[in-house]
């Protein structure tokens, strides 16, 4: 298994520096004029590599870390207090915001719908919750850490 991953891995390294090269070749203003008529050809192998190198990044990820939850239960549990609490704080910053002021909001010259203000009020929300949070934290931890 291994030395079949150091050869993709050696082989997706060939590919994006032979069209990174490609790349670098052909020059900034010939790509950006290209790409103003749709001609995204010189670019597209370098971004289909990087989606195969991310995608396969993401499923090692996804493997290991799920591997690693049902093999040692005892993280399981804080794992899911952990999850359990991130979907609170979405909940509740969904409760609190609204949608109310969405024609306040324009993006390309068309108001936004009361549903996407919503959304956003509630990431926002969600964003003002976590900060304050991370912040108590830390302030917890120091003082917990002077005090011992």
């Amino acid at each position: 298994m291994y030395k079949i991953l150091k050869i993709v891995a050696a082989i997706l390294s060939l590919a994006g520096i032979i069209f990174l090269v490609r790349i670098i070749a052909e020059g900034d203003e010939p790509i950006k004029a290209a790409a103003a008529n749709g001609d995204t050809a010189i670019v597209d192998p370098m971004a289909i590599v990087t989606y195969i190198i991310f995608g396969l990044t993401m499923l090692f990820v996804l493997f290991f870390v799920l591997k690693n939850l049902f093999t040692n239960t005892g993280s399981l549990k804080n794992t899911l207090i952990g999850i359990g609490a991130f979907v609170a704080v979405l909940v509740i910053a969904y409760v609190l915001s609204n949608g109310s002021d969405a024609a306040n909001y324009m993006y390309n010259g068309v108001a936004a719908t009361e549903t996407e203000s919503h959304m956003a009020g509630a990431g926002l929300i969600a964003f003002y919750i976590l900060i304050i949070a991370a912040a108590a934290s830390m302030i917890w931890a120091g003082v917990k850490k002077m005090t011992s």
